[in-house]
């Protein structure tokens, strides 16, 4: 089944605590004078996408950079998969492509891959693949998969990998540019990061 972007929307996860970034919100961090969200919208938007925003705090902040915003529906940080269910139910699209606020270093062609090997293998779950391993909470998602999700939440369950398992799941090749996932978790990361830049 063919897919394009006027399928998708793109979730930019800003939900965690930041607790190795001293509790700060992290897609708000700035990375070489910019927020780390603001770098991604950016990105996405290169790409011809609708954009959503998964924020737990400082909803008017991120209110501003012009895109919807949805927290969690369960309390107390409960990780990506908590993030997804949220924004499924806020989409009209078919998928939803997920991605962290943290990983600055998008290529602009990441919505395009996953299109392409949804292409290539009509899969409910599509995982980006850094050539070593797994790269999880980067993925293309049919939204009609929430009630599997929620009853998934429900039972206490918070790992994603097993989640994508109960549905099976493809890989979809980042190998070329696995740089791209990493990630700012300490402020050494964000210093490092920005002297490559």
């Amino acid at each position: 089944m063919n897919i394009g972007t006027e399928d998708i929307t793109a979730v930019i996860l800003a939900g965690g605590r930041g607790r190795r970034m001293g509790g700060q919100d992290k897609g708000l961090i700035e990375f070489n004078g910019q927020p780390l969200v603001s770098i991604l919208i950016e990105k996405l938007k290169q790409q011809s996408v609708d954009i959503i925003i998964n924020a737990n705090r400082n909803h008017d902040r991120y209110r501003s950079f012009g895109y919807p915003v949805v927290s969690d529906q369960l309390e107390d940080y409960q990780g990506p998969l908590a993030g997804f269910a949220s924004a499924m139910a806020a989409v009209a699209s078919d998928y939803l492509v997920t991605l962290p606020c943290d990983s600055p270093l998008l290529v602009n062609d990441y919505v395009n891959r996953f299109i392409l090997s949804q292409e290539n293998n009509n899969a409910p779950v599509h995982v980006a693949f850094d050539g070593e391993r797994l790269q999880p909470v980067h993925a293309l998602i049919r939204v009609d998969l929430r009630p599997s999700l929620l009853e998934f939440l429900d039972s206490g369950d918070r790992k994603i990998d097993r989640w994508y398992a109960l549905h099976g799941f493809v890989q979809t090749d980042f190998s070329d540019c696995a740089d791209m996932f990493r990630n700012i978790n300490t402020p050494t990361d964000q210093q490092q990061l920005q002297a490559r830049q």
